[in-house]
């Protein structure tokens, strides 16, 4: 069941969704080769608790911390470790969110640490822009899968592979709810997008195949040919036109 949220939930979303921003907004400057993904992790639940929220992934299934770090041909859900450390080229996403009065905050960001290549910068800023191409359909008259298309169209125009088999989703007082929101898809399809509904649009996108498989610790998803992944997301607000992005 999709649901719209009232002024008085869509305020509180609000808050852990600024709170998210500015976390990503310290990342920047945070990550840095020599550091570890524990590092980061450490950086963000703290953030949360100051700011007298949860965060939200921690135990959430059984995952066991705050953020998911995930480094280089890692798609989503790399457990942090003091063992993991950044070094000068690597590509890290950080995916997280913070729970407030009941209500979440969802959103993703990919980093460089230090100097990366061309290749993998350009795999970064594809699948950044390919999220704000999707959203360009995040409005009342259009479905969700014209989102997924928007996404797909533009991330294979850019030579890039579209991660299947993980989708954005609905989000309120549940992290995860309804709809899904697959990455590619054909326009004109799926549910109707209708004002105050929340979405998390997350595009995922690969330097090669879009064919990935789970690591043995029965979370970690990885690249099924080895190379490099990125993730982007926002949790966005479907209003009166165009979407309002509330963890930028």
């Amino acid at each position: 069941m999709i649901v719209i949220k009232s002024k008085r939930e869509i305020d509180l979303m609000r808050e852990p969704c600024k709170v998210t921003a500015e976390i990503f907004r310290e990342l920047e400057r945070f990550i840095k080769p020599g550091i570890s993904t524990k590092d980061i992790d450490n950086f963000v639940e703290s953030t949360y608790i100051k700011h007298k929220m949860t965060p939200t992934f921690k135990g959430y299934g059984g995952f066991p911390a705050a953020a998911c770090v995930s480094v280089n041909e890692e798609i989503i859900h790399g457990i942090p470790s003091e063992k993991r450390i950044l070094k000068e080229g690597d590509i890290v996403s950080v995916d997280i969110g913070g729970t407030y009065h009941g209500y979440n905050s969802d959103a993703a960001r990919t980093f460089p640490v230090g100097v990366i290549s061309a290749e993998d910068q350009r795999l970064i800023d594809v699948t950044r822009q390919s999220f704000f191409e999707g959203i360009k359909y995040a409005m009342e008259g259009y479905r969700i899968h014209d989102i997924g298309h928007g996404v797909q169209e533009y991330a294979e125009k850019h030579g890039m592979g579209v991660i299947r088999d993980y989708t954005g989703h609905g989000t309120g007082t549940k992290l995860h709810e309804d709809p899904l929101i697959p990455n590619y898809g054909r326009p004109g399809t799926g549910a109707k997008i209708k004002k105050n509904m929340t979405l998390a649009v997350e595009p995922m996108l690969a330097l090669g195949t879009y064919e990935c498989r789970v690591l043995g610790n029965n979370w970690t998803v990885v690249t099924l040919d080895g190379k490099n992944a990125a993730h982007y997301e926002n949790t966005i607000l479907i209003t009166d036109g165009e979407p309002e992005i509330l963890t930028l």
